[in-house]
Order: C-alpha cells, then structure tokens, then sequence
C-alpha cells in the first residue's frame, strides 16, 4: 500500500483498524518508549515535532518526525527474532522516501543523550 496515493480519508491511507491499534499503543509504551517519549514530547527537544505511535499506510511508527521524513523505531524485549520482519518493514519505509534509524531499548534506558545526538544527526539538526 502507498501511503501517499490514499484510498480513505485517514492518515496515510491507513485503515480505521490501523488507527484504534496506534491509540492503544500510546496509552501501553513500553519503558523505554516512555523514556524517549519524554524527551521528544511537545517540541521540548530542538523544537521538533514528534509524533508517537503514528499510523502510516499499515506501518505504526514508534516516533515520526515529518519535517524530514524521519522514522525511529525501538526494538527489543518483544522484537527478538524478528531481524527479518524489521528488515523488511525498514526496506518499505524507505521505498516511501522516509528515513528510518534503530535503536534498542538498552540504548534509550543507558545511553539517551548519545541516542538523541544520533536523532538530531538523522533529523539534520545542528545542536543549540
């Protein structure tokens, strides 16, 4: 599915099943999203706009910055294994023109400020 040649009128052309999942996912954020999203909430960091759990065609995007397209996903705990899965989803998003990058869950709980200089980085920010 293109999330830019929309068949309905939701966000990325996704579906209302899409949009019910990415609301529960933000009322049930793992720790470490919680971390993260702390530190990216309310244009609090740099002034950017993230989103959290943000539905996109069939994707639910961990934190999304539109300005540039940018998608950043936490992988970990519930994720092991599926290497291939994220590969996979990863070669689509970027079929779409966006930009993702990675982290684990250890990376965000022991290393945030490093993990938000890599963000910046990717977001094409020049630090304050």
């Amino acid at each position: 599915m293109d999330p830019y040649h929309k068949t309905t009128s939701r966000v990325g052309g996704t579906t209302p099943e899409i949009v019910n999942a990415a609301r529960q996912l933000r009322l049930s954020m793992t720790p470490a999203e919680q971390v993260l999203w702390q530190a990216l909430r309310g244009k609090q960091w740099d002034g950017l706009k993230f989103r959290s759990q943000h539905p996109v065609g069939r994707f639910i995007l961990d934190f999304w910055y539109p300005a540039c397209r940018l998608v950043v996903e936490l992988d970990g705990g519930v994720y092991e294994g599926q290497e291939a899965h994220d590969e996979a989803r990863t070669k689509a998003l970027e079929a779409y023109g966006y930009h993702v990058i990675r982290f684990r869950n250890e990376e965000v709980i022991n290393d945030l400020p490093s993990l938000l200089e890599r963000i910046r980085e990717a977001a094409g920010v020049r630090p304050p």
